[in-house]
């Protein structure tokens, strides 16, 4: 299914997530590319899953952030454990009015504010098997590719190729008028 539209003001978001979890979100990519990971949000996986944020280190290594933004959040969605079968470490990422204490130790862990986010907690590696990793990072570099095209079709600029250029362009048409 695709997230993005190209009809919408912002082609990187989808809807879904309230604003509490976009103000986490936020933060956690703002450190990850401080990071040097290339980040994408809402990607659809093999499993029929949709991991919230997804990573790729400089080293290959792929992360799967999961968001949670309440309690309540946290406690219905239980399909988390489903995103190991995707990644090299699994996190969960919140913000201060959630307990910590809530996420499992098994995971690792992001405190966010919008503005920023702190790694509380490591995850611990399971490394992906070979053919698994080729297919993720498939899947995660063909939905890039799709999401900067879709991403300029929304800025509603005039992509026609024209071998002299933009000023050339302009200046057969300035002419055409005449």
């Amino acid at each position: 299914m695709t997230i993005l539209s190209v009809y919408n003001n912002n082609p990187l978001i989808d809807g879904r997530q309230s604003e509490r979890a976009m103000l986490v979100r936020k933060g956690v990519q703002l450190l990850l590319h401080e990071m040097r990971h290339a980040v994408l949000p809402e990607l659809p996986l093999a499993s029929g899953r949709r991991a919230d944020l997804i990573t790729l280190s400089e080293k290959g290594e792929i992360w799967i952030i999961e968001i949670k933004s309440s309690i309540e959040d946290f406690r219905v969605d239980r399909k988390w454990p489903d995103y190991r079968l995707h990644c090299d470490r699994l996190f969960f990422a919140t913000h201060k009015d959630v307990p910590l204490d809530i996420f499992p130790e098994e995971c690792g862990l992001f405190l966010s504010d919008g503005y920023g986010a702190h790694m509380i907690r490591e995850a611990p590696e399971h490394r992906l098997p070979p053919a698994t990793r080729k297919s993720v990072t498939l899947n995660f570099s063909r939905a890039a590719a799709q999401r900067l095209m879709q991403a300029e079709w929304a800025t509603g600029k005039d992509f026609t190729f024209s071998p002299r250029g933009e000023d050339a362009r302009r200046a057969d048409e300035v002419a055409a008028e005449l």
